[in-house]
């Protein structure tokens, strides 16, 4: 698709297994790209049963397996180095992640490693692998990240504390299950934190600059899900109807940022996962409403296309009042489901936040946020939030 003089691409994994019962499938996918296959998941999942259960759907297909638990929550380049270690010693030809992000980035790091050489830091930044990373199929626990189907890896430098971005469509994993049998039972505090990262993405494709109606249709789709959703999946963590709409809504919004980008929120938020290491969903959540305040002037009436997905009722309201009920509901929303009010809470530093603003000015996912910003405009947005 072309508009003016700018191309606009579209990435997406080969193959994606969605529904009740879908995981049972990774096996015969797993066939198609090895013989033995390296679980990457996290300590909780390795000892909860979870990766015992898709070892045995592994086994069955007659597919070996090793299992690496250790991806820990914002996944570190010591995390990689150490999976790598363990991929080789086992002699693993495919890798199957397990959990969330950290579990999906942790083994999208590992494999592009495996695939390029060099060390996991030599990749930030965007399309800088040159080689295909070793077959990944990812198997999905959570509604937030989407990075069982994105292009998009973040993982922490432990010398700098910052996330680095890699962003490369050679890491979209091969096949991307969304079974949400595997997401009943999680636990309030994590539905909650997810279901606003997915609303993040889906906000922040929306009003990207790179947006196309491709995008802004799976953005638009995923923000009505939620908001019809998340409330009651984080009520009942065994109400399979909100499980499966927000499992349909995270994907949703992973294929518009996926193809989109994203925004200041990311770029922010990625400051506080890396010096903190504090939880991205709720960084995310926190700083969304005080960021698209920021932004609401460049494209008020996206705002208004949002405050309806969230079925806001804006009838006799001005552009303006409309595009601000978007940001209101965004914040009624979050209050509900128990996201901390501000960064404070978090134990963040005010003497922090200039470093936090530079670095996030440096982030690849600031490039498509819809109002540019001063070195000011961020340390204030991080103000705004604490």
């Amino acid at each position: 698709m072309v508009m003016g003089e700018q191309v606009f691409s579209y990435f997406m994994p080969p193959v994606s297994l969605m529904g009740a019962g879908s995981a049972k499938q990774v096996g015969e996918q797993v066939k198609n790209f090895g013989k033995k296959a390296l679980i990457v998941t996290d300590a909780f999942l390795a000892k909860s049963g979870m990766a015992d259960e898709i070892a045995g759907y592994l086994k069955d297909a007659g597919i070996e397996v090793a299992v690496f638990g250790g991806a820990e929550p914002n996944p570190t380049d010591n995390n990689v180095h150490d999976g790598l270690k363990f991929l080789n010693d086992n002699k693993c030809d495919v890798i199957v992640s397990l959990g969330g992000g950290s579990a999906h980035d942790c083994a999208k790091g590992i494999g592009i490693v495996a695939g390029n050489g060099g060390n996991i830091r030599d990749y930030e930044g965007v399309d800088k692998m040159t080689k295909p990373m070793l077959p990944l199929i990812a198997v999905n626990t959570t509604a937030g990240t989407a990075s069982e189907m994105t292009r998009f890896c973040i993982i922490t430098n432990t010398d700098t504390h910052v996330k680095m971005a890699i962003v490369d469509w050679r890491c979209t994993p091969n096949v991307a299950i969304n079974d949400p049998l595997l997401m009943m039972g999680k636990p309030p505090a994590l539905t909650a934190a997810t279901g606003m990262d997915a609303l993040t993405h889906a906000v922040e494709a929306y009003v990207s600059t790179i947006a196309t109606p491709l995008t802004d249709s799976a953005a638009l789709m995923a923000i009505e899900l939620i908001s019809g959703n998340l409330r009651n999946a984080v009520a009942n963590g065994d109400n399979f109807e909100a499980r499966d709409k927000m499992a349909y809504a995270e994907f949703l919004a992973g294929m518009a940022f996926n193809n989109a980008s994203l925004g200041y929120v990311h770029a922010m938020a990625h400051q506080l996962g890396g010096l903190y290491n504090l939880p991205h969903g709720v960084c995310n959540a926190i700083l969304l409403p005080h960021v698209e305040s920021f932004n609401l002037i460049a494209n008020p009436d996206k705002f208004v296309d949002i405050a309806l997905a969230m079925g806001e009722n804006i009838n006799g309201l001005s552009v303006r009042e409309a595009a601000e009920t978007a940001i209101s509901a965004i914040e009624v929303l979050s209050e509900d489901i128990g996201i901390p009010s501000g960064l404070e809470e978090l134990g963040v530093k005010e003497e922090d936040f200039k470093l936090m603003a530079e670095n996030a000015m440096k982030d690849a996912t600031s490039l498509t946020n819809p109002r540019k910003a001063t070195l000011e405009d961020i340390i204030g947005i991080y103000a705004s939030a604490f």
